[in-house]
């Protein structure tokens, strides 16, 4: 088996690995879907709760769970801090429609992990939204004034005493919702995943989807056999531009990159982090950490690999080649913990130019469906997803359907080279800008400028002193 990431080892058992069986002839269903995910397995599930008779197949190239969906860091955040977002994309209707949906899919993935007994290590225990430096502490407040005006504002602001529950000294403030958590995301694909059977969804995988010949019926050609659909959903995240031109430009993968401890509950629980609370630091490339039940601590970045052409290479297949940083803020939030990294490992993220996901059909093959983009924000999210993607396939014309996330049109990135090029260009200039921030440092002027390129607000802090 090839590398596998800490999160997937904890989940996948031998049985499990003996009980994945490829596809090994020609087969008729009503509803053919690529990639054993979150998208993949919640829309089956959604399918067949409504409507049991359907036959639904899921095509997975390797064991479900064993892409991005088992092996991000698990935080189940909402789109209440994209609101801002929201609203300069949609309707304020519709952004305050996902932020509400969004808050209520973190307690209804916990009931359904408690109701078909999926043991995931699901805590509903919020999020904290912190400031590690200066610079990030006059963030917070205009998404909280945002949000207060549509009367949609969760958080809180943490007096001192409960800063400590952030776990680092380096969290200077913080705000905190209780509507989020986390999970052990490989443990709860594999748990959608014997639910979905049971349910009646026929699951075959390692069987490489190869193409698919459009028609009133859709011939899918499998490394197995060749599956004959009504319709077709393509459910893959990162691989969707290699198996979809259309999407080539829609997204940009970049690797999120994690380092686990070895376990230390008491150690821990003396830092204050015997809790499910992801913590997220107010930065473009953010840090995000959180504890397992188990007493280790997770700490994950974003935006460090870019590939070139969207290519899924054998890069975020391999340990972080990214260790120097995933030190360096390991030392900058756990100085003098005595907490030590056991091992890292890399994922692919599918960053759409909105940093929304989309979803919908294609305009002249109305039976292939799409959902990606999650922009590495996809446990929550991907739930709803299951919910928009099996409402468009039954044609339910409900709220589903209708979501403003539908059948959008879609940004596109530059051509290649610019658009590896530019992108690492404006990398570089955001870890400038964000390393000098740490140091209490006034950035460049010019870093500032480019860090605005990410789509994110580059905000300076005044009271931070020029750079010597």
């Amino acid at each position: 088996m090839r590398f596998t990431p800490f999160w997937f080892d904890e989940a996948i058992s031998e049985a499990d690995i003996r009980s994945a069986l490829p596809l090994r002839q020609n087969i008729d269903t009503n509803i053919c879907i690529i990639g054993g995910g979150f998208t993949g397995l919640w829309t089956a599930i959604n399918l067949k709760q409504s409507q049991p008779e359907l036959d639904v197949v899921i095509i997975e190239k390797d064991l479900c769970g064993q892409g991005a969906s088992g092996r991000n860091g698990g935080a189940m955040l909402t789109w209440s801090t994209k609101f801002a977002s929201l609203i300069k994309h949609m309707e304020i209707e519709q952004a305050a429609f996902l932020v509400k949906s969004s808050e209520q899919a973190v307690h209804d993935i916990k009931a359904f992990t408690e109701q078909y007994g999926i043991t995931c290590d699901c805590r509903i225990d919020g999020t904290y939204y912190t400031a590690s430096n200066a610079a990030q502490k006059s963030g917070f407040a205009p998404i909280l004034s945002l949000l207060d005006t549509h009367h949609l504002n969760a958080w809180q602001a943490v007096d001192e005493s409960n800063l400590a529950k952030t776990g680092s000294p380096a969290n200077l403030s913080a705000i905190y919702s209780p509507n989020a958590g986390s999970v052990q995301p490989a443990k709860l694909v594999r748990g959608l995943l014997r639910v979905a059977k049971k349910l009646g969804v026929k699951v075959f995988e390692n069987t490489q989807y190869l193409g698919y010949q459009a028609g009133e019926t859709i011939q899918i050609t499998t490394s197995g056999g060749v599956v004959r659909a009504n319709k077709l959903l393509f459910s893959v995240n990162a691989w969707l531009p290699s198996l979809m031109s259309e999407f080539k430009r829609a997204v940009v993968l970049v690797s999120s990159d994690m380092v686990i401890s070895k376990p230390d509950p008491e150690r821990l629980a003396s830092m204050s982090l015997a809790h499910g609370a992801p913590i997220i630091d107010n930065r473009i490339f953010v840090n995000y950490y959180r504890s397992t039940s188990t007493g280790r601590l997770m700490l994950g970045k974003g935006g460090n690999y870019i590939s070139f052409a969207n290519k899924v290479t054998k890069r975020f297949d391999q340990p972080s080649q990214y260790l120097d940083i995933m030190q360096h803020y390991w030392q900058h939030f756990f100085k003098n913990s005595g907490l030590e990294i056991e091992r890292s490992w890399t994922g692919p993220s599918d960053r759409s130019v909105t940093g929304l996901p989309f979803f919908g059909y294609l305009p002249r093959q109305t039976n292939v469906f799409y959902g990606s983009g999650y922009s590495g924000n996809g446990v929550v999210q991907s739930y709803l997803g299951g919910k928009i993607l099996s409402s468009l396939m039954l044609n339910k014309h409900d709220k589903w359907q209708r979501c403003a996330l539908v059948n959008q049109t879609l940004s596109q990135f530059p051509i290649e080279p610019v658009r590896t090029c530019g992108a690492y260009v404006v990398r570089n200039a955001i870890r400038r800008k964000e390393y000098a921030e740490d140091r209490g440092h006034l950035p460049k002027l010019w870093d500032v400028h480019l860090s605005k390129l990410s789509g994110s607000a580059a905000k300076v802090d005044p009271n931070l002193k020029a750079t010597s």
